[in-house]
């Protein structure tokens, strides 16, 4: 499980029912569980969204068993982070900024 801080402004871009369209667009399929919504992209078998707030999401996912090929799993990883960078208005890079000044205040 992880968290991602959502950009501030950005919740209007995910509310109601614009993050599991976007969820759709990215991976090409969604449904809904209780609060939470889930997808499955290549090696990825499920990938399990919730809102926690206006500014966090926390994303699930979980992998397929058996031989897989480092261009499945490179392909998965890159669409897993083409959508939550569409979903949180932050890019990897700045993700991993902002992680990196979370686990330096201690807040990880």
């Amino acid at each position: 499980m992880v968290e991602y801080d959502v950009k501030k402004g950005w919740f209007k871009n995910i509310e109601g029912d614009l993050l599991g369209k976007m969820m759709e667009d990215v991976f090409g399929n969604v449904s809904e569980r209780g609060d939470s919504l889930v997808s499955s992209y290549g090696v990825l078998e499920s990938i399990t969204v919730k809102v926690i707030g206006k500014d966090k999401l926390e994303v699930v996912t979980a992998s397929k068993e058996g031989k897989l090929t480092d261009e499945d799993i490179l392909n998965s990883k890159r669409k897993l982070n083409a959508f939550v960078e569409k979903a949180t208005g932050f890019d990897a890079k700045a993700r991993m900024k902002r992680a990196q000044a979370k686990a330096k205040e201690g807040n990880l």
